[in-house]
């Protein structure tokens, strides 16, 4: 592969993303209507939501700006991504997060575009308590910064013990 676009493998994984987001919320949106629920285990269910805001409906209700706002917003991190893609491509760990986060951005970035808001599908719960619906660029999200601050706590780990080490001794 050339060198100049091995980085670019990684947007296959980013592209699995958006593919397996958006045929998810494409099949959910199929067989439930809005405020349906499909109960499937004592701790998961199906639901179809619809999120006119960012994480956890933070401004779902804000007049309809926000939708402008978090879509400029996520071509500026995915601009921003891709240029730290190229940088770390070699670092597998540090691209395969990022690719995560890329896809899921632009997942729901694509819903913005073409519908106006998020489809939210997963809802998990416990005890009565229910965490908010996602969906898979959610997770993806998720699991890349997931995955990229355990990277960067390990690099911080090795970095200090390292810095720790007493001055070796050299014998004369």
């Amino acid at each position: 592969m050339r060198e100049d676009a091995r980085w670019m493998r990684w947007l296959l994984v980013s592209a699995a993303v958006i593919v397996l987001d958006l045929a998810t919320k494409a099949w959910v949106m199929r067989a439930l209507h809005a405020g349906d629920v499909l109960v499937l285990t004592s701790w998961f269910n199906l639901v179809l939501a619809y999120n006119e805001g960012a994480a956890f409906s933070f401004l779902a209700h804000a007049g309809g700006w926000q939708r402008w706002f978090f879509l400029a917003l996520s071509v500026v991190i995915s601009a921003a991504i891709l240029v730290m893609l190229r940088r770390h491509e070699r670092q597998r760990l540090t691209a395969f997060a990022l690719a995560l986060v890329l896809g899921g951005a632009l997942g729901n970035a694509w819903d913005r575009v073409a519908i106006g808001h998020v489809v939210d599908f997963v809802q998990l719960h416990a005890a009565g308590y229910y965490w908010p619906a996602f969906n898979v660029a959610d997770s993806a999200i998720s699991v890349g910064v997931v995955l990229l601050l355990l990277e960067n706590l390990g690099r911080s780990r090795a970095a200090r013990s390292i810095d720790n080490e007493p001055p070796s001794r050299e014998k004369a």
